[in-house]
């Protein structure tokens, strides 16, 4: 299957309707590492991520190629989730999936090359703005032979592709969230594992045009969205908004129920964005005044 081909499924009738009604004064966004779940427990993350308020939109990252992916592609469609866009690897690989309450999925080429399952692109429509989502899972280090060669070669791509969908996005507010596996410049701790290169691709989103959202809210705060065997924390899992829109993001932090309940090792990541009002006001967030 070609990178432009993407599974787009439509839930049946008789599902489930939404556990809540979606926003339509702000994108709300949770960001997920479904940790390649087996069939039972991915559908245990869709039914968390169901029971989320402001889980409206929702990106997945590494979901399994396997029985585990598609038991979760599957459960969100059967949790009220109205709109899937899970692109399937042209081989064996994780992907990303995005996920919308209600909000269409208009697909978007991302113009990332380099393993393009693991970056879908789409457009929203929300309270009347138009906002684009891009979801993203970096690849890890990889077997000792191919050591960083699919990390690379992502970030690059990655890298390559995003002042052209900047640009693309015009007025619209883009909004870039994943799990990344790197750390910001200046983590707290310092690990000596991560080389200059992995330091210069968290670097190439303020390059292109994009501010981390939570480093807006908490500049100072320090946070841990995954843990290794030894206790030490990463924060692996980013929101990128574009400069622009920076002071229309609302809310952004850090949700450790997941791992404490089991449904993944990673914390989930929740982001709202205000949608962006024209006229003269358009520099001010929104009030909350409306709900679909």
């Amino acid at each position: 299957m070609t990178s432009d081909q993407l599974s787009l499924l439509d839930p049946d009738p008789a599902v489930e309707a939404p556990r809540h009604q979606a926003a339509t004064d702000a994108a709300r966004l949770v960001v997920f590492n479904a940790q390649h779940a087996s069939p039972a427990r991915a559908r245990r993350q869709a039914a968390w991520l169901a029971d989320q308020e402001t889980a409206d939109l929702v990106i997945i990252t590494e979901v399994g190629p396997g029985p585990g992916g598609d038991a979760l592609v599957a459960a969100l469609a059967d949790r009220g989730y109205a709109h899937v866009q899970a692109p399937e690897p042209r081989r064996r690989d994780y992907r990303t999936v995005l996920a919308s309450r209600t909000a269409p999925l208009k697909p978007v080429l991302s113009g990332v090359s380099v393993l393009p399952h693991r970056a879908p692109c789409a457009e929203v429509l929300i309270g009347g703005q138009r906002m684009v989502l891009l979801g993203l899972y970096v690849p890890s280090r990889g077997p000792r032979e191919r050591r960083n060669e699919d990390k690379r070669a992502f970030q690059e791509s990655v890298t390559a592709a995003l002042q052209g969908l900047v640009a693309h996005c015009g007025p619209r507010p883009l909004i870039v969230a994943g799990d990344l596996n790197v750390l910001e410049p200046g983590h707290i701790p310092h690990y000596r594992l991560f080389g200059e290169w992995e330091y210069d691709f968290y670097r190439s989103f303020t390059a292109a045009g994009l501010t981390d959202a939570f480093r807006h809210v908490a500049p100072d705060a320090r946070e841990h969205s995954w843990f290794g065997r030894g206790g030490n924390g990463y924060r692996f899992d980013h929101a990128f908004v574009t400069t622009p829109h920076r002071s229309h993001v609302l809310t952004c932090g850090y949700l450790d129920e997941p791992r404490r309940l089991g449904l993944t090792d990673h914390s989930a990541l929740t982001l709202e964005v205000a949608r962006v009002r024209s006229g003269p006001t358009a520099s001010t967030p929104p009030g909350r005044e409306g709900r679909l």
